[in-house]
Parts: C-alpha cells; sequence; structure tokens
C-alpha cells in the first residue's frame, strides 16, 4: 500500500520507497492541519495517495531520510490542490506548561544558566506533585529543554498520569538513531508519548555568573547591578544572554514547532525553565516587557491553556508561589477526566 502513515507529527512513507521519516519543519502549519483532517476522514492514520506522490517528488530530488525540510502548501500536485482538501476541523487543545523542579545548584544558590545540572531531591518531589496536578489532563506531545533537569521533571510528571502513557524520547539526530530507536509494535507504540527536546527552550544563558554563589556575587558587584542583570529585560549579564534574547529563541521555536501540533488538535506539554516559559507566557499572554520582568513562575506548578479558535485561554494562574488553584477545565476536558473516572469504575 503506498502513501503516508501519520505518527506523532511525523510521517512515514511507505510502498514502491523504502520507508523513511519526514520531519516536517517549518511553514508548515496548513499542511499538517489537512494531513490530520485527511486522515481522521479516513479513520485512520493513512494519507491518501496523491499527497504521497507530492512528498515522494522530494525524494526523488534526492531529499534524504534524516534531513529536515519545508513542506509548503502544494498546488496542483498531481491534480489535487489544498484547496481541495477539506477545512480545518475546530478543535481546541490543551497547552501545560511546567518549570523544572528544583535543581542541585537551586539547592546551592548558584546560578545555573545553560549549565546540565540534574534535579534535587525536593526537585524530583516537585516533579511527582506536578503531575498529581495533571493527571487527568490529556497529553499527547511532550517538548522539553535540552537540559535534563527539565527532561527528568516531564519524564517524573507523566509517571503520576492516569492514562500510564510512557513519554519516550525521539531522536532524529541521525539515521541511525532513527533506525535504533524505531519501535515496531504498534499496540506499543500506540501506549507512548513521543517526546522532542529542543536546545531553545533552555534556560537562558548566564554567561560568566554561571556557577558563582548568587550571595557572593551581590556581595562582589552589589545588589543592584545583580539584580539588573537577573530582572531586567533587555540587559544581558557578562557574555550571556538577556530576557529578550532568550524570549526571541524561545517565542519563534514556540510559534514555528508547537503551536502548529495546537492547531492540529494535539495535547502539549512543555517542561521548561523560568525564563523561557516566562518568554513564552509573554507572548501567550501579550504582557509587556515589563509585565514580563515581574512574572513569578513556582518550580513544579503546572499552567494551563487551551487553545482554540487560534486564541490562548488561560486556565490556571502562573501568577505567584502560593497560587495552586483547581483548573477550570472547559467541557472538552472534562469530558476526558470523566472518561478516565468511568474506566476506573468499569
Amino acid at each position: 500500500m503506498d502513501g503516508i502513515i501519520n505518527y506523532g507529527g511525523y510521517f512515514w512513507l511507505t510502498g514502491c520507497y523504502t520507508t523513511t521519516r519526514i520531519v516536517l519543519r517549518e511553514n508548515r502549519h496548513r499542511f499538517l492541519t489537512l494531513i490530520v483532517n485527511l486522515t481522521e476522514q479516513n479513520g485512520c492514520s493513512y494519507l491518501p495517495q496523491p499527497w504521497c506522490w507530492y512528498v515522494c517528488e522530494h525524494l526523488k530530488n534526492g531529499t534524504t531520510a534524516n534531513t529536515l525540510f519545508q513542506i509548503s502548501q502544494p498546488s496542483d500536485a498531481h491534480g489535487v490542490s489544498a484547496t481541495d482538501a477539506p477545512s480545518a476541523p475546530s478543535t481546541e487543545a490543551a497547552l501545560i506548561l511546567i518549570r523544572h523542579g528544583e535543581s542541585l545548584w537551586n539547592q546551592k544558590n548558584l546560578f545555573t544558566g545553560c549549565v546540565d545540572v540534574p534535579l534535587s531531591q525536593q526537585g524530583v518531589d516537585e516533579a511527582l506533585e506536578a503531575g498529581k496536578r495533571i493527571c487527568d489532563i490529556p497529553v499527547d506531545l511532550i517538548y522539553t529543554s535540552a537540559l535534563i533537569r527539565a527532561q527528568m521533571t516531564a519524564m517524573l510528571a507523566m509517571t503520576q498520569h492516569r492514562k500510564q502513557k510512557v513519554p519516550t524520547v525521539l531522536h532524529t539526530e541521525s539515521d541511525r538513531a532513527i533506525e535504533w530507536s524505531t519501535i515496531f509494535s504498534e499496540a506499543t507504540r500506540q501506549e507512548t508519548i513521543p517526546v522532542i527536546t529542543a536546545w531553545e527552550l533552555n534556560e537562558r544563558m548566564y554567561g560568566e555568573l554561571q556557577g558563582l554563589n548568587k550571595k557572593e556575587t551581590a556581595d562582589k558587584f552589589g545588589p543592584e547591578q545583580v539584580k539588573i542583570w537577573r530582572r531586567s529585560y533587555d540587559v544581558p549579564p557578562p557574555n550571556g544572554e538577556s530576557l529578550a534574547m532568550c524570549a526571541e529563541r524561545a517565542v519563534k521555536y514556540f510559534s514555528e514547532q508547537v503551536e502548529p501540533q495546537l492547531g492540529a488538535g494535539k495535547n502539549v506539554l512543555i517542561s521548561a525553565h523560568g525564563n523561557s516559559l516566562r518568554s513564552i507566557i509573554m507572548y501567550l499572554d501579550k504582557l509587556t516587557s515589563q509585565e514580563v520582568i515581574e512574572l513569578e513562575l513556582s518550580t513544579g506548578i503546572p499552567m494551563l491553556y487551551v487553545f482554540k479558535k487560534g486564541k490562548f485561554i488561560r486556565r490556571g494562574s502562573p501568577t505567584g508561589p502560593t497560587v495552586h488553584g483547581v483548573y477550570a477545565l472547559t467541557r472538552s476536558l472534562a469530558a476526558y477526566r470523566d472518561q478516565l473516572d468511568k474506566a476506573v469504575i468499569d
């Protein structure tokens, strides 16, 4: 059977060509939405042959298995144009944001930035508690930074989810990595959640402050100077990033990579860091630079948004360390929770 199989936002070409994973990257929001729509109409994860022909043209022109390439809106791909496909379905999707739990360097009061430090025991406990708070909310796809403390937080949180699906890191860095990490059981694959790691979601780089004790640094340079480095929007620490610089990469990644998945109806969890998440929240809530520098995010407390009709609606408050409140579930999210309850009763 010739066609494209949809797997978690990745696509496998089957038929006369060697099975190949195609990673869709930029400017593919409409293409991805159409794929989801077409596969849902067919009642399976199989993409019709005309679209397969369109992608085959890319392969015949030299696209390799591990190449990240751009697919624009096709026009007249062997007689099928994008306008012939049905319009995007009306969907809503959950977006969960979690700041990682306490790290070992948080515990020691050291500037961490992009140094790859694991969670402390308290951070592990915070991640597990975060998982309990989101155990009733659907998760189809997970994004984390490239740093272990964010990855640990996501993995530990998902151990508490009532669906008990297994988060599985996708390795696309080489053909061998793709081949060796392939899951060959369809039943097993259905019980996994793809995890995508991205350096763009890393904490901001603190430059020459990384590894320094925060109190000793304040004593040396003065509290006001350290406050400017830590809390201003556009003043970076020596040889480091400002919040504005961090926001540029984090928001760009979110809008190009994550938002299309939400638009296609996928429920997304992002586990990242104080500054990369503040940057994303600034984008979601349309905050000013002054408002975002005053925003405090607690470690290990999830924030919930709903994406619907191109808009983000905040359903859980990220405004302070004492705000734990109950999430205001939408009707569809409440129905998902009720299905989990029914499954336990049955």
